[in-house]
């Protein structure tokens, strides 16, 4: 078994596990002419280094909404073993508002606070529409804000600070507002503007930073990636001018940061993880 503990694994290794998972994710989209784009982060190193930031151990896509449900739709029959699309619509635990393809055939957990089994990913963002810059975005961007710091509160170990008192606000909130509750709230405001009819679209997770011009995400075009190819924005220079600024530069070495998951297991299903109890080991921990 090849364990890989809190930013000592080798992230190379992680990288070349991940390039196979957006293989497929390419191919399932080209097969049912779906439009996917690099997204992020990913697209950023596509352009900058023809393949991953090097300190960067995660891949990023978007979809434009109709496209990203006919995935999420279809996900059980199109994707085939070990990976898998999970998400809201398939795991009523899951606590995010956007779906991951994942490898089964491995295990995951992100944070120590955050015990949620799951394998390595690639994210799959949504891309909505939005309503013009104005004070109706601005109302809509509070909301937004304020339903992910729940989301993300209602992710959290409550016994992260210990038992007894220190754990009782945290139990108290999950009482009060249940994950389910929060999602909807959180889909109720990505849907209520189309993609389709909108100028500016926006990939919700990244805020107003996620905030493009339709235009600048085209039709999806080719771009070299760990030496392969895949498609992302048409326009990336304003794309990434616009997430980014100046994003030729580098940025200083304090700010390159990998994610340091807390635990990673390239040889293990997180199913058989779980199944064996381990995932009650790292709650002992706690």
């Amino acid at each position: 078994m090849r364990l890989i503990n809190e930013a000592n694994y080798d992230i190379r290794t992680l990288q070349n596990r991940l390039v196979p998972i957006l293989e497929c994710i390419d191919k399932v989209c080209k097969e049912h002419n779906l439009r996917y784009y690099l997204w992020a982060g990913t697209m950023l190193g596509a352009v900058r280094h023809k393949g991953f930031i090097p300190w960067d151990d995660d891949m990023d896509i978007a979809m434009p909404r109709k496209d990203y449900e006919v995935l999420l739709k279809h996900c059980a029959e199109w994707v085939p073993a070990p990976f898998e699309i999970i998400g809201p619509h398939n795991r009523p635990d899951y606590p995010y508002t956007f779906a991951k393809v994942e490898d089964s055939s491995t295990t995951v957990l992100e944070r120590p606070d955050f015990l949620f089994p799951e394998g390595i990913y690639v994210d799959i963002f949504p891309i909505d529409g939005i309503v013009p810059e104005g004070s109706e975005r601005k109302s809509l961007m509070r909301k937004y804000k304020r339903y992910r710091k729940m989301l993300f509160f209602r992710g959290r170990d409550p016994y992260k600070h210990g038992g007894g008192p220190k754990a009782w606000g945290g139990l108290l909130f999950n009482k009060m507002f249940s994950l389910k509750w929060i999602l909807g709230k959180l889909n109720g405001i990505m849907l209520k503007y189309k993609y389709e009819d909108c100028e500016d679209v926006i990939d919700y997770d990244s805020v107003e930073r996620g905030i493009v011009k339709k235009a600048y995400l085209g039709e999806p075009k080719l771009y070299e990636f760990e030496g392969k190819q895949f498609l992302g924005v048409a326009d990336y220079d304003k794309y990434l001018t616009q997430f980014y600024g100046d994003y030729m530069t580098l940025p200083p070495k304090e700010k390159q940061i990998q994610h340091n998951f807390y635990y990673i297991d390239l040889d293990m299903p997180y199913r058989e993880f779980v199944k064996q109890g381990r995932l009650e080991d790292f709650k002992l921990k706690r």
